[in-house]
């Protein structure tokens, strides 16, 4: 069973940056195509972006394009989500979840993240 634990969250102003981890422990997730989604009070959960296995591959929402990258390092178990010039509108519970045979089966606890204008 992975366990995953999402950190960096916080109280920033518009323009500010904020980087992400996720931290997995109980088994590597080296081998898994990871994923980040956030979601806003009131909202649906939206797909942020994903890395594959090797980090060669990486997927952007196009709501963030350009202001989110996404990161990992295999050798410490984790991801990362660098998010630039953070708008309001990003102000979310941001989630890492591990694709497991196909689906998201493994999901952190979320972090905070408030842009305040």
């Amino acid at each position: 069973q992975v366990q995953l634990v999402e950190s960096g969250g916080g109280l920033v102003q518009a323009g500010d940056s904020l980087r992400l981890s996720c931290a997995a422990s109980g088994r590597t997730v080296s081998s898994y195509f990871m994923g980040w989604f956030r979601q806003a009070p009131g909202k649906e959960r939206e797909f942020v972006g994903g890395i594959s296995w090797n980090g060669d591959t990486t997927y952007i929402s196009d709501s963030v394009k350009g202001r989110f990258t996404i990161s990992r390092d295999n050798a410490k178990n984790t991801v990362y989500l660098q998010m630039n010039s953070l708008k309001p509108e990003d102000t979310a519970v941001y989630y890492c979840a591990a694709r497991i045979a196909g689906t998201y089966g493994s999901w952190g606890q979320g972090t905070q993240v408030t842009v305040s204008s």
